[in-house]
């Protein structure tokens, strides 16, 4: 593997979209039922990556040119100093791969995440066991998933 970690660029959008889409389909639909992943498809369109792209600082794995994976950092939803992790997906050939990892690893060095100090993201029932290797907590201990069967995670980043 041959992987790359670059920023998203608008004309991205097509094949990011396609590969989320994928993913939640191979991937996610052994954790959660169809009609659900379809509702979350529905937010994954091209524009919807543009518009995150926009937003937050989106970045894109590449293994030799083709997007196998990507994440974005941006202000985070909740108050008091931290930064939001939003739509980490990486294709299903590549999971466990390490490519996550550093996908993971780009955003936590991202300006977004150095000044908050402190990173919230919602983890699918899918991907929990991967963001607890990496270190993220339970949000205030709970446990549990929300309606939407996802959890929110948290991890303090350390300081240089």
């Amino acid at each position: 593997m041959n992987l790359q970690i670059r920023r998203f660029r608008e004309e991205d959008a097509a094949t990011v979209s396609q590969m989320i889409i994928r993913t939640l389909r191979i991937s996610n639909s052994k954790d959660y039922p169809m009609w659900m992943l379809e509702s979350v498809m529905q937010r994954e369109r091209p524009e919807d990556q543009v518009s995150l792209g926009r937003r937050a600082h989106f970045y894109v794995a590449e293994d030799r040119e083709n997007i196998i994976g990507c994440g974005a950092v941006g202000p985070g939803e909740a108050v008091g100093g931290s930064c939001g992790i939003y739509s980490i997906f990486t294709a299903p050939e590549y999971q466990g791969k390490g490519a996550g990892r550093r996908i993971m690893e780009a955003l936590e060095r991202d300006e977004y995440a150095k000044e908050a100090g402190r990173i919230e993201l919602h983890a699918s029932i899918t991907g929990l066991g991967f963001y607890r290797k990496l270190g993220y907590e339970f949000k205030n201990g709970c446990g549990k998933p929300d309606e939407n069967l996802l959890y929110t995670l948290e991890k303090q980043l350390k300081q240089d």
